[in-house]
């Protein structure tokens, strides 16, 4: 039997293709995952251009997360028919990803679905929405709660839309979406924001190292300027946490909103989260943070892939975009 994948290839350029292969072999403390649903994330986007610094070995099957069947085991903790999940470590950056029909993954990167969560909508959160739940999780740990307001940058994007949802569930009353795409109002409403502002309307013209107290909490999904625009618009012993680079890397500011108002920032990493985190908020996404029905989810073939990564690039992306695979076509 032969199987499909998405290939990373380095050789005069750098180009993807479709190839076919064959069943892999498994060693000691791995497993065989078919994996049904993988998401395109803005990492696995980055890893089809050159230069970007997200693959350092080719050829390499891009695919951050997947889910789906484990269809043979070489460890003590996972049989044949177990369904499950699994994101970041290496995945799809060191180590074969999940754009492909089948793959073979270390054992101890695999999470057990919970109950009441499909491998489809496991992979509609996929990296985005576990990303999404560590950073309130953090900022939860810091004193959110309902009162507390909150702003989510890059609110349009995978992260900073499941960020409104899972605020919304815990029952935050002030949950502000900061975001470009201004014809997207509706759809952050439907998602969770009480009030939708675009960077015009809340950025003064001159940048100011302290501004109004505006918000409790923050969700930073953009970093760069974005971020650096918002750290004086934070509470006093409020908290940002960060979770994305789409604008940038370096982070210009002043040290007064960290000295004279105690502002907290997070650093949010979901690639080398912990087992118990993992297991701990995939429960929780699959019971009280569960998905609603107001996400804009397109579902794709392998075929379509780098249309869709073109798209989160030039940042006209909106919601989530899965990969059906091995077979799957509901």
């Amino acid at each position: 039997m032969t199987y499909r994948r998405l290939r990373v290839i380095n050789d005069e350029t750098l180009h993807t293709e479709i190839e076919s292969f064959t069943k892999p072999e498994i060693k000691e403390n791995e497993v065989l995952v078919k994996v049904n649903y993988s998401g395109i994330n803005y990492k696995d986007a980055l890893a089809t251009r050159p230069n970007t610094g997200v693959l350092r070995e080719y050829p390499m099957t891009p695919g951050i997360d997947l889910a789906g069947t484990i269809i043979e085991s070489k460890d003590e903790k996972f049989q044949s028919g177990d369904e499950v999940l699994v994101t970041g470590f290496g995945l799809g950056v060191k180590h074969d990803g999940g754009l492909s029909d089948v793959q073979v993954i270390p054992a101890a990167w695999v999470v057990h679905l919970p109950e009441g969560l499909s491998a489809k909508q496991a992979m509609i959160f996929g990296t985005a929405g576990f990303t999404a739940a560590l950073a309130v999780d953090a900022l939860q740990a810091h004193g959110l709660n309902a009162e507390s307001r909150v702003l989510v940058t890059g609110a349009t994007g995978g992260v900073g839309g499941f960020a409104l949802h899972f605020l919304k569930q815990i029952g935050c009353k002030e949950i502000t979406a900061l975001s470009r795409k201004v014809d997207q109002k509706d759809y952050l409403q439907q998602l969770g924001a009480t009030a939708v502002l675009s960077p015009a309307e809340l950025f003064p013209e001159k940048a100011r190292p302290l501004n109004k107290q505006l918000f409790d909490f923050v969700i930073d999904t953009v970093g760069g300027d974005t971020l650096a625009q918002v750290l004086p618009f934070i509470n006093y012993g409020g908290s940002a946490a960060l979770c994305g680079n789409a604008g940038g890397i370096k982070l210009s500011t002043t040290v007064l909103p960290f000295i004279l108002r105690g502002v907290n920032l997070l650093g949010i990493d979901s690639v080398e989260a912990s087992m118990e985190q993992r297991q701990k908020l995939w429960k929780k996404m699959a019971n009280e943070w569960a998905l609603s029905d107001h996400f804009q989810v397109q579902q794709i073939e392998l075929e379509q892939v780098l249309e869709t990564a073109n798209a989160l690039l030039e940042g006209k992306h909106v919601g989530r975009t899965i990969v059906a695979l091995g077979g799957t076509n509901q």
